[in-house]
């Protein structure tokens, strides 16, 4: 079972890239899917998360109105449309999935399984 993430890269401020999550080994549909991020140093931040009927989604202050998180449930992906980057949104990127959840705001711990990262650096 894995969660695969990709579509990270180097962007310009101001740019836009949009990040895959691909899941194999059992079906997602169930669950919370969420993106994070981690910057040098510090801890990683939950940036958006889906439910599984894509009903509740959450961001977080720093993405919001910026980042779009969706899922295809018959493919088993979570993606991550992110506008207006920012050189503060430079970071490794992580998916996520939470078994049978039904909390879009649960914290990492909740989390069961984990994408392996996908570095976006955005530059000025």
């Amino acid at each position: 079972v894995q969660l695969q993430a990709y579509g990270g890269g180097i962007a310009q401020a101001g740019g836009s890239l949009t990040l895959f999550c691909t899941g194999s080994g059992r079906n997602f549909r169930r669950d919370v899917l969420a993106w994070f991020r981690q910057a040098p140093g510090k801890e990683r931040e939950l940036l958006a998360a889906i439910d599984r009927n894509g009903i509740n989604i959450y961001y977080s202050d720093s993405v919001k109105d910026r980042f779009a998180i969706s899922r295809d449930n018959a493919k088993n992906t979570v993606s991550l449309q992110m506008n207006s980057l920012k050189i503060e949104d430079t970071g490794v990127y992580y998916c996520a999935a939470d078994v049978g959840g039904d909390y879009v705001t649960a914290g990492p711990y909740a989390y069961d399984y984990w994408g392996q990262g996908t570095q976006v650096t955005v530059s000025s």
